[in-house]
C-alpha cells in the first residue's frame, strides 16, 4: 500500500477512536462510546461512508495505546500475491469492474470463486483495482451527476467557511488589514448560525466563532470544513472530539459539495459587503455591529428562494436544540501541546516560561490552557493531572555587585546661556526692531567657546 495512503488510513482511525482513548473514562463510559462509535457512519479516506464493529474499534484503541499512530496503519493480507500468481483472474476482475462499475468488490470477489474455485479476499480485490485506476470513486467520476443534498433536521449539519472581505483600519498595526469573515450557517434552515470578521485567519478565530456559536444555537452533529488552516488542525479535531461532534473536510478540488455556503457567500457580498464598503468602514468593531445587526434583522428573516421560509422560522420549528455544559465547553476549547520539562524545572509555551513541578524535569509533559487565557496552565503527565504551570521567575542567586565610589560634584561655571541669548535679542530688537540671526549664531559660538578659552 502506498505510504501516503496508510498514514491518511491511520489519521482516520485515530479520528474515529479518538474519544474512546480519553483515559479519564471508566470501563462502563468507554463501553457507551464505543457502541456510541460503532454506530456512526465514518467518512473513509477513499471517500465512501463506512461503519466499524466495536470489535474493530477496540482493536483500533489498543493498538493505538501500544504503538501509537503507527500501530493503526493498515496491513498488507497474507493473499494479495493471489491475484499476481494468477494474472487471468486480476484481468477477468478488472473487466467485471468495467462492465458494471457499481459492482462491488465482495461480489467480484464472490463471481471468481465460483468461476475458478479460489478464495480472494474482498479488501485485496479492492486494493488491485484500486492500484489499477479502477475504483468506483474513479469511474464514476466521468458520468458523476451531483444530486441536492439537505440535513433532515436544524443542527444536524453546520458548514463553515472564510469569506475574504475588504481592508479595514486596524489600529494595533497602524495600518489596514483585509477583514476575514468566519461563517457557520445551518445545511437545513440555511440559517447563518453566527459570523463575525477577524484580522487573522487562523484555528484560533475558527474556534472562537464555533465557542459562540454552540453558545447561542446548541451542539451541532456534523462540522462540514474545507482543508484549510483554520479548520484542518489538531485543536478543532480535539474539540469536536471532546463535544461528540464528527468533523468532515469537503475533498480537495470538490466545490460542488459546498454549494449552499458559496451561495450564501455570494448573498452576503451582494446583500452586506457592498453596501459596507459604500458607507466606509471605520473599524473592525464597526463592521462586526454592523454585520450582526443584518444578519438578524435581513439574512434569517428573508424568505429562501429554495425553502419558502425564513431561516429563523425553519430553524425553530425543530425545537430547542440541547446546549453543552459550562465545564465540558471550556475542557473541549482548551488547546494541548507536550513539551519537554527543561533542567530548570520550566516549558516555553506563547514565547513564556512557565515553572512547574521539579520532580518532571527531562519529562514530557501535556499542557492544556485557554489560548486567550494563559492565566491558567494545567500540567498533565501519562494523562494524569501533575499540578499547574506557573510564570516562571528568575531569582537572584549571586550577591548584589558592589557600587562605585560615588563622582564628585563639577564645580559651577556661573554661565547663564539662555540669559545671555535673550539680553542679545533685547539689544537687536531695541535697535532697529529687527533681529539678525546669522549675528545671534556667531554671538552664541563666541559664548560657548568661552569657557574654553578659560579654561585653557
Amino acid at each position: 500500500m502506498e505510504p501516503d495512503r496508510d498514514e491518511a488510513i491511520a489519521v482516520h482511525r485515530f479520528g474515529v477512536i479518538a474519544e474512546a482513548t480519553n483515559e479519564h473514562l471508566t470501563k462502563a463510559e468507554r463501553g457507551a462510546v464505543v457502541r456510541a462509535i460503532a454506530e456512526r457512519r465514518h467518512l473513509h479516506p477513499e471517500g465512501d461512508e463506512r461503519r466499524y464493529s466495536r470489535s474493530s474499534i477496540d482493536r483500533w484503541v489498543r493498538a493505538w495505546r501500544k504503538g501509537g499512530l503507527a500501530a493503526l496503519r493498515p496491513t498488507p493480507r497474507a493473499d494479495t500475491g493471489v491475484l499476481r500468481a494468477h494474472p487471468e483472474l486480476f484481468d477477468e476482475a478488472c473487466a467485471l469492474r468495467l462492465e458494471l462499475p457499481t459492482r462491488s468488490a465482495a461480489q467480484i470477489a464472490s463471481i471468481l470463486y465460483h468461476r475458478h474455485g479460489i478464495t480472494v479476499a474482498e479488501r485485496t480485490v479492492r486494493e488491485q483495482l484500486r492500484r489499477a485506476g479502477l475504483h468506483r470513486e474513479a469511474l464514476a467520476a466521468e458520468s458523476k451527476a451531483f444530486g441536492r443534498y439537505e440535513a433532515e433536521h436544524s443542527n444536524d449539519r453546520w458548514i463553515t467557511d472564510v469569506l475574504v472581505g475588504p481592508f479595514v483600519p486596524f489600529p494595533k498595526l497602524d495600518a489596514s488589514v483585509r477583514a476575514k469573515l468566519f461563517l457557520i450557517v445551518d445545511d437545513h434552515s440555511r440559517l447563518i448560525v453566527d459570523g463575525r470578521f477577524y484580522a487573522h485567519e487562523n484555528a484560533r478565530a475558527c474556534q472562537d466563532l464555533l465557542r459562540q456559536a454552540i453558545g447561542h444555537r446548541g451542539l451541532p452533529r456534523v462540522l462540514y470544513a474545507d482543508n484549510g488552516a483554520p479548520f484542518a488542525n489538531s485543536w478543532l479535531t480535539r474539540t469536536c472530539a471532546v463535544l461528540g461532534i464528527r468533523l468532515v473536510h469537503s475533498a480537495p478540488y470538490s466545490p460542488e459539495g459546498r454549494g449552499k455556503q458559496e451561495r450564501a457567500n455570494r448573498y452576503i457580498r451582494e446583500a452586506f459587503l457592498e453596501e459596507a464598503m459604500h458607507r466606509g468602514i471605520a473599524s473592525l468593531e464597526e463592521l462586526n455591529d454592523a454585520f450582526s445587526a443584518w444578519v438578524a434583522q435581513v439574512a434569517n428573516r428573508r424568505i429562501h428562494a429554495e425553502t419558502k421560509q425564513s431561516p429563523i422560522e425553519r430553524y425553530e420549528a425543530d425545537g430547542p436544540h440541547p446546549g453543552v455544559a459550562e465545564d465540558k465547553l471550556h475542557e473541549a476549547f482548551l488547546w494541548s501541546v507536550t513539551r519537554k520539562v527543561t533542567r530548570t524545572a520550566t516549558v516555553p509555551l506563547e514565547g513564556n516560561a512557565y515553572a512547574v513541578d521539579p520532580a518532571l524535569v527531562s519529562r514530557r509533559v501535556e499542557l492544556r490552557y485557554d489560548p486567550a487565557d494563559l492565566t491558567r496552565i494545567d500540567v498533565f503527565y501519562d494523562g494524569r493531572p501533575a499540578g499547574v504551570a506557573t510564570p516562571f521567575v528568575t531569582k537572584r542567586h549571586t550577591h548584589r555587585a558592589v557600587p562605585q565610589a560615588k563622582r564628585p560634584d563639577p564645580e559651577p561655571t556661573g554661565i547663564d546661556y539662555l540669559a545671555l541669548v535673550q539680553k542679545a535679542h533685547e539689544e537687536e530688537a531695541g535697535t532697529d526692531g529687527e533681529i539678525d540671526f546669522s549675528q545671534l549664531q556667531m554671538f552664541a559660538a563666541d559664548v560657548t567657546e568661552q569657557p574654553q578659552a578659560e579654561q585653557a
